[in-house]
């Protein structure tokens, strides 16, 4: 099961995270998202526990207490929706690149 986990500490590591959710169960991944430019945390995370009992146990357990001085946000992640196209031109309907103008 992929928790997700927001409210993060700009200092909490992968390695902090992973720690927290292995005392429910297996941890097989834990991830701490991270800005494509900077490298910074953008603050939240995921987990992903292969037993489900031990999964829901976490969320339960862990929604709402402090890691790093922060509370956390913990529950079962949804699945990412897929991006909308900006169209790229930002005039009208176009969208494209020269297009219909006249």
């Amino acid at each position: 099961m992929e928790i997700y986990v927001g409210n993060l500490s700009y200092d909490t590591s992968e390695g902090s995270l992973r720690e927290t959710f292995e005392r429910f169960g297996d941890v097989s991944r834990a991830t701490v998202v991270t800005d494509r430019i900077t490298g910074r945390s953008r603050g939240f995370g995921f987990v992903a526990m292969d037993n489900s009992d031990q999964a829901r146990s976490a969320i339960e357990s862990l929604n709402g207490t402090y890691l790093d001085g922060r509370p956390l946000t913990v529950n079962e992640a949804r699945p990412r929706q897929p991006r909308q196209r900006s169209g790229g031109g930002g005039y009208g309907s176009g969208g494209g690149y020269g297009g219909d103008r006249y």
